[in-house]
């Protein structure tokens, strides 16, 4: 008998580590998060049945995470302790009683919303952000302080706040971020991200900055690591003095005297989580009182004072009735399950988005199959696995076309991709949805001009690129169903209207592999026009400090393609805005050379200086090589100082560029 136990707790542990790896360090969970709970649930049973069995190395003995090769280890002030877990009323009754147990009579729970996302520590010298971290193990975590930089909704100053602390809280992705996000993945060929939770743990543990701040990153802090000199009476006080320094607080706290009001509290945030616009897979509950938590302690993984609720998973059984691929701008085929339709967290599902060839495979899923479904961040329908249990031999394998559904053409999977893509510039499902994206809300924001608008103008043959729709006539649009003579003054005058939106839109509007909204933006604020974009080289766009390699092959790329660029001079001679934020001032004696900032300057950032630097006609890179024209050097320059004087290239201090910069290029 007990060696069936120590085989199944062998197992369980074996099963629970591999998860770990799959969740904490690949970002990528193998299981649902429910699914993984009652595997825990079940070994930490076992082990308090059988105490024999229990070991230091055991996973019910530690947090999940470690700490990646690629990132430096930076060791936490205090413990960041994972919670323990209450799945129902009665475990939350028997945490309360615990509490009674251990002489806590008086007892107040603020309870706080459980965002599903990635906890981070930061730390703050004199009110500017110094460190921050990952939870890693419990103990030490990743550096990730230059992303958590470039994440604009962390403040890097804090106002009024002890001269050294560190603070806990949570990064997570709001769901129409991660809705975002996955559609431009599936469109550049990547994988999609499982739910928020993940797409914002791989954001966050980026090693290139620049793409951790083009997501769409926020964070809720809650706790307080270490505190020089300062401490609290409450939980409560304590959120609402975090609140005082400037930092984000969640503010859907309340406290909670009594079982009847915590039952009131997961009833209300139960109604309400399908509208909130992040993610919450539970709800914490606190011990309010600070002074009582050092008595109760903690065990090696969890505080006494402390438990996390989590909610019931939403999830429904439904069949998987066909399999059909749709063609994206990118020319991306996306397999999405036709399920016959289920109720599922306030809404009906007809469909569910497969996302690749891979996901199909790994899943094995088929026509015909009963599966489980739910909604990813409460977003989007996803299959979670096939119900194998339930197949009838009847069911039909799917396989991924090679040639594009809409064009016939052949289709190609590029090395190192997820997807199958439509290679023809010309299939009409590509064009559609490029047409589609370019008078969008975000991009070109032509009112009135919808998918099924887009449709009709397409199948009467009124308009065949994105050029075409700046030669519609109000004539044209009487043609089509449902316009009368107001409907088609109003589209042609929206049309109009649309030559005059910022260069960032119209470069978000073009759909360049991997340019979203907040790089369309980057790109118009560092360039005089999209001229100088099209023109412009890698050195000069990975200089950019939100711009990686990535992105700029990307932009190369397109540039590169003859009909892009014959499209750009047609939209030029249409009237519309191809004019950057950046304008250029009198020529001065920097116009035309090349720069590299380094080092700390006396009085301004890097970033004004650069921009300063732009705007007097220099070209700032961002390594130091024969054909650079100046090093300007502040303070801790690093080995560009060395590599500029070995080059014999000139060095020059914030004061000796401000005086080139006031100098006009004529007076030399």
């Amino acid at each position: 008998m007990i060696e069936k136990i120590r085989d199944r707790v062998l197992s369980l542990r074996e099963q629970i580590l591999a998860h770990n790896v799959a969740y904490y360090e690949k970002d990528a969970p193998s299981i649902s998060d429910h699914e993984y709970d009652l595997l825990l649930q079940e070994l930490r049973a076992l082990e308090e049945a059988y105490p024999q069995l229990q070991t230091k190395d055991s996973p019910t003995q530690f947090v999940g995470g470690r700490v990646s090769a690629r990132f430096s280890s930076v060791q936490h002030p205090a413990a960041l302790l994972s919670l323990d877990n209450a799945f129902n009323e009665e475990d939350l009754q028997a945490f309360l009683e615990r509490l009674r147990k251990n002489g806590i009579t008086q007892q107040q729970q603020l309870a706080e919303l459980k965002i599903d996302g990635l906890t981070l520590a930061v730390s703050y010298r004199n009110g500017k952000l110094e460190k921050a971290a990952t939870r890693g193990d419990g103990f030490s975590g990743e550096d990730v302080t230059a992303n958590v930089l470039a994440i604009r909704s962390i403040p890097k100053k804090l106002k009024n706040a002890p001269g050294q602390i560190t603070l806990r809280g949570e990064i997570y992705m709001p769901k129409k971020g991660f809705y975002a996000l996955n559609r431009d993945r599936e469109e550049n060929g990547e994988s999609s991200f499982a739910n928020p939770r993940n797409a914002a743990a791989g954001s966050l543990r980026q090693l290139d900055p620049a793409v951790t701040g083009s997501r769409n990153l926020e964070a809720f802090f809650y706790d307080v690591v270490f505190s020089e000199g300062e401490s609290f009476s409450t939980q409560e006080e304590l959120l609402q003095r975090l609140q005082s320094y400037g930092l984000p607080v969640n503010p859907k706290y309340r406290l909670c005297r009594s079982m009847e009001e915590i039952v009131d509290y997961i009833q209300d945030i139960a109604a309400e989580r399908h509208d909130l616009p992040y993610d919450i897979d539970g709800l914490v509950f606190k011990l309010n009182q600070i002074a009582p938590r050092e008595l109760l302690g903690a065990t090696g993984k969890f505080p006494r004072w402390a438990i996390a609720y989590k909610f019931p998973p939403e999830q429904a059984e439904t069949i998987v009735e066909d399999v059909i691929v749709s063609v994206g701008r990118t020319g991306v085929l996306t397999p999405t399950a036709c399920l016959k339709p289920v109720f599922l967290a306030g809404s009906t599902i007809s469909r569910a988005t497969l996302h690749n060839e891979d996901n199909i495979c790994s899943k094995d899923v088929r026509i015909g199959d009963h599966v489980l479904i739910q909604k990813a961040g409460d977003v989007i329908p996803e299959l979670v696995r096939v119900l194998v249990e339930k197949r009838s031999g009847n069911e039909v394998s799917f396989r991924m076309p090679h040639i594009c559904p809409s064009c016939g053409k052949p289709a190609y999977r590029p090395e190192g991709e997820a997807a199958w893509r439509c290679l023809n510039m010309h299939c009409p499902a590509r064009i559609y949805e490029q047409l589609v994206h370019f008078a969008s809300k975000k991009a070109m924001d032509i009112d009135g001009m919808g998918p099924a608008v887009v449709k009709q103008l397409l199948e009467r043959g009124l308009i065949q690129d994105i050029a075409d729709i700046y030669s519609l006539q109000k004539d044209d649009l009487l043609q089509l169903e449902r316009f009368g003579r107001k409907s088609a003054e109003n589209l042609i005058a929206a049309i109009a209207a649309s030559k005059n939106k910022p260069l960032g839109r119209l470069l978000f509007a073009l759909g360049i592999r991997h340019v979203g909204e907040r790089v369309g933006k980057v790109l118009a604020a560092r360039f005089v026009n999209l001229e100088q974009i099209m023109n412009a080289d890698m050195e000069q766009l990975t200089g950019i400090d939100e711009i990686g390699s990535i992105i700029a092959e990307s932009i190369l790329e397109y540039f590169s393609q003859p009909q892009n660029r014959e499209l750009i001079q047609r939209l030029a001679q249409l009237g519309l805005n191809l004019q950057g934020d950046l304008r250029p001032q009198e020529e001065t004696r920097l116009s035309g050379k090349k720069v590299v900032v380094t080092g700390t300057l006396p009085g301004i950032s890097r970033e004004e200086a650069k921009a300063l630097l732009e705007q007097a006609g220099a070209q700032v890179l961002s390594s130091v090589s024969k054909k650079l024209d100046y090093l300007l050097m502040g303070k801790n320059p690093g080995s560009k100082e060395t590599k500029a004087r070995e080059l014999g290239i000139p060095i020059l201090s914030w004061e000796e560029i401000q005086q080139l910069l006031k100098s006009e290029k004529n007076n030399d």
